[in-house]
């Protein structure tokens, strides 16, 4: 295969942009689904404007990415919190982020899955969360974020007969924008959370974008179904966020 093409959702910021430089380095072609542009630009970068949380928006965005490219790396990293405690949370918590976390994966799989059987060969990749193990005030975002890895083991048993590997990486506390939205940048309970992770400090994009590049590599065909918590170690026992 000369080159590969990976669609990174939310590839304009934090994870994504990080992930999407890592891998233009590397000569694949990126494209970033996202409600807003990469701020940077590279000639093997395209863009596709859409909010994932808006079902058309998405299936309307992968007709046209599957017309115009051949996807051979799926990897669907956008996501939001949207916290609440039991009593403040609502069904359509539920359902919006379920549509964002996996109602979308499936509409852009679908859309590129007819060239990567064709090819025999495909990477699929979820950014799901340690939260999927737990979290306070994290209803509706663990629920999707579980259901991430339950479907991934789904797909990686369909898939594996097509070369097709399936993986999630679960992140745990990361500095990002979803981050800073929740605890105050600088602020002592920043500080604070950072001391009760195993390895003393809280995640940089980098060190997700690591593992990712890890189930991106077509040499690692023998790894699918699985689920990697990049976390510092907090996924090992009970981390109160």
């Amino acid at each position: 295969m000369s080159q590969y093409t990976a669609l990174i959702t939310g590839g304009n910021k934090g994870i994504g942009a990080d992930l999407a430089a890592r891998l233009l380095e590397k000569d694949y072609k990126v494209i970033s689904v996202a409600r807003r542009a990469p701020e940077k630009s590279h000639p093997n970068l395209y863009s596709v404007e859409a909010d994932l949380l808006d079902a058309d928006a998405v299936s309307a965005a992968a007709t046209e990415i599957a017309a115009a490219h051949k996807v051979t790396h799926l990897i669907h990293n956008a996501g939001l919190i949207w916290p609440n405690l039991i009593e403040d949370a609502s069904a359509s918590d539920i359902t919006g982020l379920a549509q964002l976390h996996l109602g979308s994966a499936l509409t852009l799989l679908q859309a590129t899955l007819p060239s990567m059987k064709a090819d025999n060969f495909g990477r699929v990749m979820f950014n799901a969360s340690r939260a999927a193990l737990g979290a306070p005030t994290r209803t509706a975002y663990s629920a999707s974020k579980a259901g991430m890895i339950g479907m991934a083991r789904t797909w990686a048993l369909e898939l594996a007969a097509y070369g097709i590997t399936v993986n999630v990486v679960a992140p745990g506390p990361v500095l990002t924008d979803n981050f800073w939205g929740i605890i105050e940048k600088g602020s002592e309970q920043e500080t604070a959370l950072a001391g009760r992770i195993p390895v003393k400090r809280l995640g940089t994009v980098a060190d997700v974008s690591n593992a990712f590049l890890f189930f991106c590599d077509p040499q690692n065909s023998f790894v699918t179904g699985q689920t990697l918590y990049v976390c510092g170690g907090a996924s090992v026992g009970t981390l109160m966020l």
